[in-house]
């Protein structure tokens, strides 16, 4: 199974997921079959990263299209204020961290991670702050300044999701994908169970899964059955997929409430 097929099947269920998101009345079993797309896409950007020949020019592009999806939907929130809906989903943040952490292992320079910890206590107490100022959604505000900021934390999925970007990308063989995607999972499940009934605040970013999130590991399967080619590219096309997708079923979905 090539890259282009995983995204392909990740688009898909994507989605079928965001329908079930915008769209109301739609079946809960929608959001199901979306569990698939986030450890497809993470998996292909790590190894759109081992692979890659400038991996600068590679994050800047998930970083700038991070940044791009964070004013599209601080601008659909403020026009749409008046709704009570808002758009949260911004994937591309997530992998530009997942990539940058990953570019600063390869680096094994201690002073960069001194400076990168660092970093994320900045952004992390200036996405507070700047918070303070764009006051549509608790959640919606703190993502988007995590988007720009480059921050762990403020971004869809939070810490749990580049950690699995970053394991995913140490393991070098399908056994050790096996094994470190099932006990993620084994985790993820144990601390829903213990911690994921809070549902406001700060615990809702570092924590961001809903009861089903576990359903993720049916996504293992077709990780290992990939076959090291990375089949006939399509790379820009899910780049203008992702936002004009979520535009449009937002907007569906305000008119359809």
């Amino acid at each position: 199974m090539t890259t282009t097929l995983l995204k392909l099947i990740a688009l898909v269920s994507m989605f079928i997921d965001h329908t079930g998101q915008f769209i109301p009345d739609t079946p809960e079993y929608f959001r199901w079959i979306g569990r698939l797309a986030i450890p497809i896409f993470i998996y292909c950007v790590v190894l759109g990263y081992k692979h890659t020949s400038n991996r600068k020019k590679y994050m800047l592009r998930l970083y700038f299209s991070g940044v791009g999806m964070a004013f599209i939907n601080l601008g659909i929130n403020i026009a749409y204020s008046h709704t009570g809906v808002i758009i949260t989903n911004n994937f591309f943040a997530t992998l530009f961290v997942i990539v940058l952490v990953i570019y600063l292992l390869d680096k094994r320079q201690v002073k960069l991670y001194v400076y990168f910890i660092l970093w994320q206590l900045i952004s992390t107490i200036l996405c507070v702050l700047f918070s303070e100022i764009i006051v549509i959604n608790f959640q919606a505000d703190h993502l988007f300044y995590g988007a720009i900021l480059g921050n762990i934390f403020f971004v869809e999925g939070g810490i749990f999701f580049v950690l699995l970007g970053i394991l995913l990308y140490l393991c070098r063989s399908k056994v050790g994908i096996t094994i470190v995607y099932i006990i993620f999972h084994l985790i993820i499940f144990t601390a829903y169970a213990k911690w994921g009934v809070v549902k406001d605040g700060i615990i809702n970013h570092l924590f961001p899964f809903s009861d089903y999130q576990w359903m993720m590991i049916s996504a293992l399967p077709l990780l290992v059955l990939y076959n090291g080619k990375k089949g006939t590219g399509l790379k820009y096309f899910f780049y203008f997929f992702y936002p004009i997708h979520i535009i449009i079923l937002f907007l569906i979905g305000i008119n359809l409430r």
